[in-house]
């Protein structure tokens, strides 16, 4: 029999003795090719071979959180394997409702989010997959408050969000749930856009690009890490930050999504851990705690001419004919102008798509407000269109996919539009959970999803493409959608 042998290093990492044929096969287990990459710079300068690797053959080094990955290795081959340091705490779910009856909680939990309490605090560290509405900065305030106490009074969290609007969003929605049982404003600490990076307040919400770039010694005075919609985080930037956090015991990360891919999934899990599915859109739809969703995808059909001029188009090229089709953008704005409610309009290029978009929505549509966010929009103003839009119904809201896909939280979203196409499981995902949350004035929300047809003979263009893989993620997650072809 070969044996492996597991020594904890520190929060982040843990070390592997054994022979060298087992790191060498340890090395190949935790090899991944990273989809696309063969369009990189770093790969066509032949600087990169396009691979992870997970596992490092020389220092023998490996995150701790993909110990059970590294067991389940040693259980298929036969090999024995050692490790003193999985902690499992003794709490049950009687002890966490408990706890948060002391907290004076301004809604009450759900009790999928006491289980995914109970989970995070029994395991210490996990990835908890939940989507978009369903309260997942509760379950994290919940545990934060938890972890303050049981924590040395030295030890800070570090709350770490992918943008500024996400800074706002998580202190607020604390406020929510605190009252004046518990003093945000004496606890938490924001950081973005240059604010100041050092506080005597126990916890603090930042965006990762904000900190990344700090010494390791600024992370040593955090106990616990949270990482919000930590899908969004690039690669490079969260395994730099998260390495540095060697003394954060305690492990949190949320995200409603994730890419499919199982390098993605692992690189996430081994910095926080296993992933927990807390829910699924369906069930809370079901459950009434989301809206009812229904999707009409609009396949545009185009005359033989303009699919003459277009056919067989690069991808850019395609979509740049798109998106300054004349007759197209109209088609959206009648759209958006003849459907009742709030409307969320989603566009991706903000000065090829987004502003003409926006003017000529605000032309059409006098008697309705018009708003419009994109990166250029600051964090005050954004807060401010968010609240306004909470409070009407029947506005308009222009956003880049990039603003709103995550991150803006508005509870009175009766219409979406996609008007450009996307494949991304995450960004489908997290852009129709922008419409999902109830309102006192919505139960339902619908999904208008634009698409392409410049079919040529047998090839079909990229665009209509991109409608199929939509079409199998709505499958995945059994929603309701119809096909609608429609002459523009």
């Amino acid at each position: 029999m070969t044996h492996i042998d597991v020594h904890k290093l520190d929060s982040v990492n843990m070390k592997i003795d054994c022979d060298d044929s087992i790191a060498k096969e340890l090395n190949q287990f935790f090899t991944f090719e990273v989809p696309n990459f063969q369009y990189t710079p770093a790969y066509k300068n032949k600087k990169w071979d396009g691979m992870i690797r997970l596992f490092n053959v020389y220092s023998r080094r490996l995150y701790i959180g993909l110990l059970d990955y590294l067991t389940q290795f040693a259980k298929d081959r036969d090999y024995t394997i050692d490790y003193d340091f999985e902690n499992k705490v003794s709490v049950d779910k009687d002890d966490v409702k408990s706890f948060i009856n002391t907290l004076d909680l301004s809604i009450t939990p759900h009790d999928y989010q006491i289980d995914a309490i109970l989970h995070s605090i029994q395991n210490e560290r996990c990835l908890l997959l939940s989507p978009t509405g369903s309260g997942k900065s509760l379950i994290i305030y919940c545990l934060i408050r938890y972890y303050l106490e049981q924590m040395q009074d030295d030890e800070k969290v570090l709350i770490i969000v992918p943008t500024t609007g996400l800074v706002s969003q998580m202190y607020n929605d604390f406020r929510e749930y605190a009252g004046e049982n518990w003093r945000v404003e004496k606890n938490c600490h924001t950081i973005f856009s240059g604010q100041d990076k050092t506080t005597s307040k126990r916890v603090v919400i930042s965006t990762w690009q904000s900190i990344y770039k700090m010494p390791p010694e600024y992370f040593e005075q955090y106990g616990m890490v949270v990482g919000d919609e930590c899908h969004l985080f690039k690669a490079k930037s969260l395994t730099s930050l998260m390495s540095k956090t060697v003394n954060a015991e305690i492990r949190v990360g949320t995200t409603g999504t994730l890419d499919g891919t199982q390098v993605h999934k692992l690189v996430i899990e081994g910095l926080f851990g296993r992933v927990h599915k807390v829910t699924t859109t369906k069930n809370l739809m079901e459950n009434k705690i989301l809206s009812n969703l229904s999707i009409d995808c609009l396949v545009l059909q185009y005359s033989p001419e303009e699919i003459q001029e277009i056919k067989r188009a690069k991808y850019i090229d395609e979509i740049k004919w798109l998106i300054a089709h004349e007759k197209r953008n109209k088609f959206i704005a009648k759209l958006t102008k003849s459907i009742s409610g709030n409307t969320l309009v989603l566009f991706n290029y903000v000065d090829l798509h987004g502003k003409p978009l926006y003017n000529l929505i605000s032309e059409m549509c006098p008697d309705k407000k018009v708003f419009m966010i994109y990166g250029g929009t600051d964090v005050e103003q954004r807060e401010q269109i968010r609240q306004i839009v909470d409070k009407e119904k029947d506005a308009i809201l222009v956003a880049s996919y990039g603003t709103c896909s995550t991150g803006i939280n508005i509870k009175n979203i009766h219409n979406i539009i996609f008007t450009s196409p996307s494949k991304s499981v995450i960004r489908v995902l997290q852009s129709i959970g922008r419409g999902l949350r109830r309102s006192d004035s919505k139960d339902s929300m619908k999904l208008y999803d634009i698409a392409d047809n410049l079919t040529h003979k047998k090839y079909r263009n990229h665009t209509i493409r991109h409608l199929d893989a939509r079409i199998k993620i709505y499958n995945k997650e059994h929603f309701d959608y119809k096909l609608i072809s429609m002459k523009i």
